[in-house]
């Protein structure tokens, strides 16, 4: 392994400062003179998706030894958006942005050579990719793995299950044993959500970015596979340094548009809407993103239909032959000469890949659905564009009017259908939600509630500025931009409005004149309460930028 220059400061006062303090520390000048790598962990004991990394970073660093590193390990914030306030003080999207900037100070401020990431959950894993790009040295992500399945009654049981059951145990309408048994049991001990969540979703695109060894996307969190896989991260990244492939190498306009294809062939979580955009413009590509989703959306079949809408698991998935398996049947749709931090090609990795259950992961020619996971809806109620995650919308709701029910806070909505207000075939507008409202505040408290009330959810729409968890099911339409703080048109809509929704033709509109909607706006007066918030989220909402381009800093 040849020494990197970029490890060598020229003799003075900072680095003979830096040469003591490591001394200092116990280091010996044999360790000092190897390339410097930064082990990027987001390790905390209060976050399931990240409470095993601690052990997993052990197994990089001895592979950085091995391979002549000289590893150092610092960390990062790591937030479960399960463990969060879902409203008012929702810090979950705003973290992500913040540890981006974490990740930047302190390769930045220690100058380190390469670097390993180790992430699982929903805005942790975007955050550091976020920076991967930023930066564009060197780096290897290393995810979590999925969380296994618990266990109920003699039975393997899946969490997106039992949290299901929350609207129906609210409504009386349920055994409370069972009820409690099922949430008591239903996750594992450590690992990503199982079903194709945001934390599952976002694993996979750094696979399919590249940015992943192969298979980290889909085994579990507690199989020897993925320590095997820590260790030989650590050995590659000193592959990397020396020829000096960087993340930008990697993460390239057609890594990110395979990302996108991946996202739409697995039905992934509508989030990443806006965590795929993020993670280009910080890699300085400035594109209409989400044209490209559109354009994926009518391209890419549903190979694999995974939990929260289909039957299958992250489990059954792995059992299938996991991500490369999935990479080598959809390769015909995508750039497989793409660089990964493996050295070798996209098509190269998965070429031995391998399908054991054909009904998991389906081939192109045989797919679930031709209708794609996630679609972007346009129209006068959202000129910049709006999500629906199409896979789990129900057959009868895929053309829409209704009603508009407006309510400018998520309590306000939950208020209302816990009282009764709420009618079937209702079009149950959510706003002052986004990022600039409202930090990008999920609907999916509400969401659950109403799947308590069958008729209300087979019947109702749910349209919103705020984001959606990548649970998401329904007709359940977010990211509405321009975002209701921004004068956008969700932001002009009135009680009564007729809202109507057309999926297969991606239109959403709100039944009012050009004329009448420019008076509406001249009239708009709202304002951010400041002083309701602490001095991170307002920040976070001076700073933060469309939607549309990730969200991230102006």
């Amino acid at each position: 392994m040849k020494k990197s220059l970029r490890s060598r400061w020229e003799f003075g006062e900072a680095s003979e400062c830096r040469k003591g303090l490591l001394c200092g520390m116990g280091y010996t000048k044999e360790e000092q003179d190897r390339p410097l790598i930064g082990i990027i962990n987001s390790w905390n004991e209060y976050n399931p998706g990240h409470v095993h990394l601690k052990d997993l970073a052990e197994r990089v660093k001895q592979g950085v030894r091995e391979a002549g590193g000289f590893p150092v390990e610092v960390m990062t914030t790591g937030i479960c958006d399960g463990m969060v306030l879902k409203d008012p003080k929702y810090v979950e999207i705003p973290s992500r942005n913040s540890i981006a900037d974490q990740v930047e100070i302190t390769v930045e401020g220690n100058f380190f050579d390469g670097m390993v990431m180790l992430s699982t959950c929903d805005s942790i894993v975007p955050g550091h990719l976020m920076a991967a790009a930023r930066l564009d040295i060197p780096t290897i992500m290393v995810t979590g793995g999925y969380m296994p399945l618990g266990q109920f009654r003699g039975k393997e049981v899946l969490h997106i299950h039992a949290q299901d059951k929350v609207g129906t145990a609210k409504a009386g309408k349920m055994d409370m044993d069972e009820y409690n048994g099922l949430i008591e049991n239903s996750w594992g001990r450590c690992g990503g959500c199982t079903s194709m969540t945001t934390a599952n979703s976002m694993c996979i695109i750094s696979e399919a970015l590249g940015m992943s060894l192969p298979g980290n996307s889909t085994v579990s969190a507690v199989s020897p596979q993925l320590y095997n896989m820590a260790y030989q991260a650590g050995k590659q990244i000193m592959n990397l340094v020396e020829q000096d492939i960087t993340a930008r190498k990697i993460m390239t306009v057609d890594a990110i548009k395979n990302a996108i294809k991946v996202d739409m062939a697995l039905a992934a979580s509508s989030n990443l809407i806006l965590h795929i955009p993020a993670i280009a413009h910080e890699a300085g590509y400035d594109l209409p993103w989400w044209k490209y989703f559109d354009e994926a959306s009518n391209e890419i079949p549903l190979l694999s239909h995974l939990a929260p809408s289909g039957k299958y698991n992250l489990k059954d998935l792995d059992m299938a032959g996991g991500m490369s398996a999935v990479l080598k049947e959809l390769m015909p749709k995508l750039n497989g000469d793409c660089l990964t931090v493996t050295g070798n090609t996209l098509r190269e990795n998965v070429k031995n890949a391998v399908v054991y259950d054909a009904d998991v992961i389906r081939s192109l020619d045989n797919p679930v659905m031709k209708e794609p996971g996630i679609g972007v809806l346009y129209g006068n109620l959202a000129p910049e564009g709006s999500i629906i995650k199409i896979a789990a919308v129900p057959e009868q709701l895929m053309k829409f009017s209704g009603k508009a029910r407006v309510f400018d806070s998520l309590e306000e909505g939950l208020t209302a259908l816990r009282s009764g207000k709420i009618m079937p075939g209702d079009a149950l507008v959510l706003r002052f939600m986004g990022l600039k409202g409202r930090f990008g505040t999920t609907a999916f408290t509400f969401q659950e509630e109403l799947k308590g009330h069958a008729e209300l959810y087979h019947s109702c729409a749910i349209i919103t500025d705020g984001r959606f968890s990548g649970g998401t099911s329904g007709l359940s339409i977010g990211y509405v931009s321009p975002e209701a703080a921004l004068a956008g048109p969700i932001g002009l809509i009135q009680e009564g409005d007729i809202i109507d929704i057309d999926i297969p033709e991606r239109k959403i509109n709100i039944r009012v004149s050009d004329e009448e909607m420019a008076e509406r706006k001249a009239a708009f007066r709202w304002e951010f309460p400041e002083n309701n918030y602490p001095r991170y989220l307002n920040l976070f909402v001076k700073n933060v930028g469309s939607m549309a381009k990730g969200g991230i800093w102006e």
